[in-house]
């Protein structure tokens, strides 16, 4: 299938080539659109896309994979999504492959990470999407992460009421050492990282540090500690359950 393949560490990033290469080897069609530079943090930011005029594109040559177009933009990974499923860069890709991100997106990370926020993008946008994810360490098993992503794609692409958002995440181990592979929850808030504030002198320090902390042992977060690779579906944009919202509200006309 058309594949775009994007990140929000920038179109240098070696976990962007290995998740091209992996996607090429199983037989897709992909075009790269990733940012100039690293945008982690990006969520799904798109900027002021409306007044910004013609975005420049910066060109690249991957020998890995000569048949792959490799564009850079100077916006963020969401931004590229909307310039490939608008028609940017020929026929609208049928998933959006975000990653390999160095270090995990877990439990409530997913709402920061712009690599899962390109995927959660493309979903909005109709489009299915994967983000993938590898633990930290001195070195990276981009491999690793890069072909069990390339496993999860047909999945991600069957229909179902709508279309599918897969959050990865791998152990940085190599492939054989995987333990295996797990539906996962995410994490709650407080077991992925410890954070701290602190304001003096007109500024703000923000600290954040790991923990220590395991948590369910179902969560992401835990199965990647554990050494599984952990894949967790999530809705993207999906109406909540709203009883009682609208009442909750109408007490602003009731003084009218």
């Amino acid at each position: 299938m058309r594949v775009l393949v994007t990140n929000d560490d920038g179109v240098e990033s070696p976990g962007l080539l290995a998740l091209t290469v992996a996607l090429v080897r199983a037989g897709h069609d992909c075009t790269v659109v990733a940012p100039t530079s690293d945008r982690s943090g990006a969520s799904a930011a798109i900027g002021p896309l409306h007044r910004l005029g013609p975005i420049p594109l910066v060109e690249h040559h991957w020998p890995e994979v000569p048949s792959v177009r490799v564009v850079a933009i100077d916006q963020p990974p969401a931004a590229a999504v909307y310039a490939a499923c608008l028609g940017g860069f020929g026929d609208p890709p049928e998933l959006v492959a975000s990653g390999v991100n160095p270090g995990p997106n877990t439990g409530h990370l997913v709402l920061h990470s712009g690599t899962v926020g390109a995927a959660l993008t493309a979903a909005g946008l109709g489009v299915p999407g994967v983000a993938v994810s590898i633990a930290m360490g001195e070195t990276f098993a981009w491999e690793t992460a890069s072909t069990i992503a390339a496993a999860c794609v047909d999945w991600a692409a069957q229909p179902h009421g709508g279309p599918r958002v897969l959050n990865v995440n791998v152990p940085n181990c190599v492939l054989h050492e995987v333990k295996g592979v797990r539906e996962a929850h995410l994490a709650p808030y407080g077991t992925v990282w410890a954070g701290s504030a602190d304001t003096a002198d007109g500024h703000v320090q923000l600290e954040f540090t790991g923990n220590d902390v395991e948590g369910d042992p179902d969560t992401d977060l835990a199965l990647v500690r554990a050494g599984f690779a952990a894949v967790t579906p999530l809705h993207g944009i999906a109406r909540a359950d709203l009883r009682g919202a609208a009442t909750a509200a109408s007490a602003a006309l009731e003084t009218r």
